[in-house]
Formats: C-alpha cells, sequence, structure tokens
C-alpha cells in the first residue's frame, strides 16, 4: 500500500478524531515497473473409477447395501464474501486516472496508486491479485459466492470509493482488503487495518474489529509471517482516511501481509507457498468469523 499514514488512537465511541497525525513516507509512492500477472492455482481433475466386472453367466448381481456417499459439506453455501485486491497491474499507465480526487467519507483522497514492489521488481498488485485468487477458489469450493473488485491485472482502477461501492452493493457478509506494505527497508511484519465510525461504517465498526482479531490470530496461527515491528500496534491499526474503510457497509478489514521492501518480507511475499498458507489463513479467519455471528 502507498499511501501516507494517519494513525488514530483506539478508543470507543462513535466518533472521535486524531489528536495527533503522523505521515510515513516511503519507497512505494511511485510509480512501478509493472510485471505479468501469475497464475492461478492449478485445477485438479478427479479421476473416474474403473468399470464394474460383468456378473458371471447365469447370475444375478445382488443389488449394493452400501449407501451412496453423501457430498461433501459446503458451509459457505448461500453466503457473499467479498474480496478487494489492492490496487491494479496497469495504474501507472494512466496517471491522470488514478491521482483524481475521490472522496473517501471524510476527506479527499487520489482514486488509487500504483502501489509498491520488491527490489526485485515483483509489484504489490501482481501480489495482491495472485493471493486473491487461491482465496477465492478456497472460498468458492467451499460453496461461498465470490465477489471481487477485479477481473484481472493488467487494468487500470477501479478507484478505491468504486471498489468500496462494488462490495457493499453486493450484500457481501464479509471483505477483506488485500495489501502489501512499502515501510522502511529494516521493518518487518503484517498489519490488520481497522476502521474508524465516520457515519457510513458506524454499524460494522465493533464487528469489523472483531473479524481483524479473526484475520490477525489466523496469520500468526497459519504462516511464518510476524506482526509488524514499525507499524501499528501488536499487528492492529486503525485508520480514518482511506476510502474502502470508511465508505464500508459491510464488516472488512484491510491487510498489510508484509513489507515489499523488507528482504525477508519479500522472500516469503513472492514464493507461491506463502501466497496459499496466507490465503488458507484469511479462509480460516473469514469461517471464524462467519461460524461465531
Amino acid at each position: 500500500m502507498t499511501r501516507c499514514r494517519r494513525a488514530v488512537a483506539a478508543r470507543p465511541g462513535p466518533r472521535w478524531l486524531l489528536a495527533a497525525t503522523t505521515c510515513l513516507v516511503t519507497a512505494a509512492c511511485g510509480s512501478v515497473a509493472l510485471a505479468p500477472a501469475g497464475t492461478g492455482p492449478a485445477s485438479h481433475a478427479a479421476a473416474s473409477p474403473p468399470p464394474a466386472a460383468p456378473s458371471p453367466a447365469g447370475t444375478s448381481a445382488a443389488p449394493s447395501a452400501t449407501p451412496s456417499p453423501s457430498a461433501p459439506a459446503r458451509p459457505l453455501a448461500g453466503i457473499t464474501v467479498g474480496i478487494d485486491p489492492g490496487h491494479n497491474g496497469a495504474n501507472g499507465t494512466d496517471p491522470a486516472y488514478i491521482n483524481h480526487l475521490i472522496w473517501n467519507g471524510r476527506e479527499s483522497e487520489t482514486c488509487d496508486t500504483t502501489g509498491t514492489q520488491t527490489a526485485a521488481g515483483y509489484t504489490e498488485a501482481r501480489f495482491n491479485f495472485d493471493v486473491a485468487r487461491y482465496l477465492r477458489a478456497q472460498l468458492r469450493a467451499q460453496g461461498a459466492r465470490v465477489v471481487m473488485t477485479r477481473a484481472n491485472n493488467h487494468g487500470v482502477g477501479p478507484c478505491v470509493d468504486r471498489r468500496a461501492q462494488i462490495l457493499n452493493d453486493a450484500g457481501a457478509r464479509v471483505a477483506i482488503d488485500i495489501h502489501a506494505d512499502g515501510g522502511p527497508a529494516w521493518g518487518r511484519g503484517f498489519t490488520v487495518l481497522e476502521p474508524v465510525a465516520d457515519g457510513p461504517n458506524d454499524h460494522v465498526i465493533r464487528t469489523s474489529e472483531r473479524f481483524g482479531r479473526d484475520v490477525r490470530a489466523a496469520i500468526l496461527a497459519r504462516t511464518p509471517m510476524p506482526v509488524s515491528d514499525y507499524y501499528g500496534s501488536n499487528g492492529i491499526e486503525f485508520r480514518d482516511d482511506l476510502a474502502g474503510l470508511n465508505l464500508t457497509t459491510v464488516p472488512k478489514v484491510l491487510i498489510e501481509s508484509g513489507n515489499m521492501t523488507n528482504a525477508t518480507d519479500a522472500a516469503l511475499l513472492t514464493s507461491p507457498r506463502f501466497q496459499r498458507q496466507l490465503a488458507r489463513a484469511l479462509d480460516a479467519a473469514i469461517r471464524t468469523f462467519l461460524h461465531r455471528r
């Protein structure tokens, strides 16, 4: 993620403002070289059973007493889940579009940014989309209807306010914004960004905070990525300046999955194995949250 950060002190109540504003400016704020989209997880074809041997002549085959196996459980059947893979692969080709101002529910911000990248040029936009596709496949396998804010990694936009509207209009029961950070090169770890009440999101603040705790716990339990040692407090940060969180009407958090400018984090973030681990962790957090509601 590439925007300046405004740290927000966490306290109960529907409305409050930050006493002090802090912006961390990272190397992620410029345009980046674009890499082609990665491939999604491979599908596995089920093997067909061998044909039954014919009965000997003059005999009748006895009907099988074994009941047919029941269909596997689909715990998310009928549930809509929203995924916003941050940025887009061609955002850097249209600066006039991504730099135009939109209203984020509290103030103006730019439509979007290019996102950050690793030292080797693996872009955040590609990472976000790769993880989103792994997560989408897992959710669909459990019966969920999955709505994503973009269909590929070679387009521009949509703007961050439009992304929020897409997931709101879809009637998602829960939503996740997937990002990676561009922090100081010495810093490591992930941070869960949670919304602050500002009107449109007032009734989903508590549920979003609960979902954020589920996400944090699942990432720690299921991946080798630690909580951030440079951003947030013990893996949690409250933000009141991001359209995706300010305008949401469904429970939602944004995950900064690691620091792309740190060599150790970058080795994980570019690994398909870690991306699948992260997708499984997010899937587990979503199931935990939905089944406890």
